[in-house]
């Protein structure tokens, strides 16, 4: 069985050279054959139809045994064709070794004269131990036919010089074919070993080995291919440190608060509960690390439930900007806290999505928290609102640390957090923009460094009709 490329290139080439080298040597023997033979029975027409037109025309008023006398002692010394006179019941009155003969010649040419005036015959078998071209014309008498002038010749020395060209054209055929399974070969292993060394490759990169690079040997499309499975490879390595420092990041950011939690746990057990006051410091401190702790775990639940594409979002008509005001509220005391202003710019018109309210909270909340999160002591964050069009856009901006032209492109893909110090597992903002996607809206991020950050998301503005208006789910 052909199971390799190799295999099925070298028996596909050496067949199709097998069939051309057979069809054009058929041809050609063919041609040989027709130019040969064809050339003989031309001859042999041309002499056979010069003599009996002359005898015809000048020796009208003879009889056949005269006629036929006259034609043999007239032959040129170099005829090398066997001539014969024949009466018309196909007997042999004379030929050109001056013999006679009461045997009758019935080959197809004799019938054919007799009946049509010329005929011709080809044996390609032998007959009577030799194949023989014949040519037979009429003789007449005042227009009735008296007998019939035949030349024939052996048609062995043609067949024999056909054979030999046949034998030479087999044998360059031969030649040809082999020629042609060595460049199948050649061809064969320079198609197939860059393929080879593709899934030598493959094979280490299955191993986890993704160092490895393939060599581009041609710009051909395995050599693209060889392109492809390199940028592959820079890609997984890119993705495989991405994990690996999220795991490093992640693990970071559960052991911070469970070793405040440790701590302050401790100190409570062995220290004095009368002390109310730092009771309930260690309280607070603990129940902070443990919001951390559940936010960053549900950060990890639903990136996993994204993963599996097992997030469903329930989606039903509301205002935007109710949304908006809660969370101004409710963010806002912590910008007394940290020092910062937090400005909004709503509009006074409803803000109508058709989307999932907790879903696009979390987002929100997502995003103003990074905003704090970036924004130093006495800083601003602006929360703003527009319609344009079809489109509802918000905007969150800062202006804390700003981020890195060379990370901006990155933020927001799995894993990557960025060169910012502050806690987080990068998991954040990934989501975000898959929620924002699957309610057929685009996240997107402006920023400049150490100036701030735009965070824009577009959502498709509900068209709600006249006499009913999007409500706040309760």
């Amino acid at each position: 069985m052909l199971k390799g490329i190799r295999s099925r290139l070298i028996v596909y080439i050496t067949l199709m050279l097998l069939l051309i080298v057979l069809l054009l040597e058929g041809v050609f023997i063919a041609a040989v054959h027709s130019y040969y033979l064809g050339s003989a029975m031309e001859t042999l027409n041309s002499r056979a139809a010069t003599s009996a037109t002359f005898f015809n025309k000048y020796l009208e008023g003879y009889s056949l045994s005269e006629r036929a006398r006259y034609i043999l002692e007239n032959l040129s010394p170099e005829e090398s064709s066997k001539v014969e006179v024949l009466n018309p019941a196909g007997s042999v009155i004379i030929n050109s070794f001056g013999f006679s003969s009461t045997e009758r010649v019935s080959t197809p040419d004799v019938r054919a004269a007799l009946i049509n005036g010329k005929g011709s015959f080809q044996s390609i078998k032998p007959v009577q131990g030799e194949r023989i071209i014949a040519v037979s014309i009429a003789l007449r008498e005042s227009g009735n036919t008296i007998g019939v002038l035949r030349y024939s010749v052996s048609a062995e020395p043609l067949y024999h010089v056909i054979l030999t060209i046949a034998l030479n054209a087999a044998l360059i055929g031969l030649l040809v074919i082999a020629f042609g399974f060595i460049l199948s070969l050649i061809i064969a292993k320079r198609i197939v070993g860059p393929i080879q060394q593709l899934t030598g490759v493959a094979k280490e990169m299955a191993t986890g080995n993704f160092a490895v690079r393939a060599t581009k040997r041609y710009d051909d499309e395995v050599g693209t291919l060889a392109v492809t499975l390199n940028y592959m490879s820079q890609e997984i390595l890119k993705s495989e440190k991405l994990k690996y420092d999220f795991i490093s990041s992640v693990t970071h950011e559960l052991r911070t608060p469970l070793t405040s939690i440790k701590g302050w746990g401790e100190t409570l057990l062995v220290g004095d509960l009368s002390d109310k006051q730092e009771t309930l410091q260690g309280l607070e401190v603990m129940t902070g690390e443990t919001d951390r702790l559940i936010g960053l775990v549900e950060d990890l639940l639903d990136f996993s439930k994204f993963q599996a594409g097992e997030i469903r979002i329930v989606r039903q008509p509301y205002d935007l900007r109710g949304l908006l005001e809660d969370l101004l509220l409710q963010f806002r005391y912590r910008g007394q806290t940290k020092q910062i202003r937090l400005y909004a710019d709503l509009p006074d018109q409803p803000l109508p999505v058709d989307g999932d309210f907790n879903r696009l909270k979390q987002v929100f909340v997502n995003l103003l928290d990074n905003a704090f999160k970036f924004t130093p002591a006495e800083g601003e964050i602006r929360l703003k609102a527009v319609v344009d069009g079809e489109l509802i856009s918000v905007t969150v901006t800062d202006n804390g640390e700003g981020i890195e032209a060379a990370d901006l492109a990155q933020l927001g893909t799995k894993f990557f957090k960025g060169r910012s110090r502050q806690s987080g597992s990068g998991l954040g903002l990934a989501i975000c923009k898959e929620i924002i996607e699957l309610h057929d809206g685009r996240l997107r991020i402006e920023s400049e460094f150490t100036k701030g950050t735009s965070v824009i998301v577009e959502l498709p503005r509900f068209q709600v009709a006249q006499h009913e208006a999007p409500q706040m789910p309760l």
